[in-house]
């Protein structure tokens, strides 16, 4: 199924994703924490399928009990102490820290794999083309270099498997050195490659100032609109940090706190933000089955 947010502007994606990242990173209130990382998975779950279910329970998932279950051995802070390790306090506090720093990256990490599916190379040059054109173009290659330099070196493996030397099988000394082979054909490949991009690009006159660029992105009504309702959900959820209206202190005692005249506001508006991208796509898929029964 098609993704509708990707078909948005460069500038609104992009923004979005800054957005919600950020949020993610800033706000460890619990509820928000919990919200942002569901919203992340169902997200990824559209966009990667099952995949993204399997790398949440066989990867993500035990990074973030590991990240919850350090902590307390580290930082010893907050008044509830329920026991010792090694001398060191173990407190309430720091394991309720652990759990939502590990539920953060968790959620950051999502949100990171959904944006390297959404932002593609050319959508980046796009935004960053003509004002940081080494900088993007630097970004967008190491964006491109890593599933490309995956199939590459899966074929130069199947080559050389077919050639008799086969890193996966045989002794020890006999596979070290084919991997040596592969890794030199590799590094070759990367070099020819980065040489071949270079002249490319300096006979397009990339960077030069006065070159134009073509470019298949119109900014529409639709998207002055989606801009103008992001900036005005960023500017409020922004207020109701620097106010204090979402507080959450997680030392020397945990306490959790929001407005109670703006937290139904600021509850709905963040979960809204979280959930744009699933329900943009909920809405056209539900627009399509009613034009389907109409036919």
């Amino acid at each position: 199924m098609r993704d509708t947010f990707s078909t948005y502007h460069p500038i609104i994606t992009f923004s979005y994703f800054c957005g919600v990242i950020l949020f993610s990173m800033v706000l460890l209130h619990p509820v928000f924490l919990f919200v942002s990382f569901v919203a992340a998975l169902g997200y990824a779950l559209f966009l990667n399928g099952w995949r993204s279910l399997r790398f949440t329970f066989l990867y993500l998932i035990p990074m973030m009990v590991v990240a919850a279950a350090i902590n307390p051995l580290f930082n010893h802070r907050g008044v509830t102490i329920l026991g010792y390790f090694l001398d060191n306090p173990i407190t309430l506090e720091s394991i309720y820290f652990g759990i939502a720093v590990g539920v953060m990256f968790g959620a950051v990490i999502l949100w990171f794999s959904c944006f390297n599916i959404i932002m593609t190379a050319d959508k980046i040059m796009y935004i960053f083309g003509r004002l940081l054109p080494s900088i993007s173009l630097v970004f967008s290659m190491v964006l491109r270099f890593v599933p490309k330099s995956k199939a590459r070196l899966t074929e130069v493996i199947q080559s050389q498997s077919c050639a008799g030397r086969d890193v996966r099988s045989g002794p020890w000394g006999e596979r070290a050195r084919n991997g040596i082979r592969i890794l030199s054909i590799m590094t070759s490949w990367i070099l020819e490659s980065s040489i071949d991009t270079s002249d490319s690009m300096k006979a397009r006159g990339y960077g030069l100032p006065g070159r134009t660029n073509y470019s298949i992105y119109r900014f529409d009504a639709r998207d002055k609109a989606a801009l103008s309702i992001l900036v005005l959900v960023l500017l409020i959820l922004g207020v109701g940090i620097a106010t204090k209206a979402i507080a959450v202190n997680y030392f020397p005692s945990f306490l959790a706190t929001i407005d109670a005249r703006f937290g139904p506001l600021l509850y709905g508006l963040y979960f809204i933000f979280c959930f744009a991208p699933l329900a943009l796509n909920v809405w056209e898929a539900a627009k399509w089955r009613r034009l389907r029964s109409r036919i």
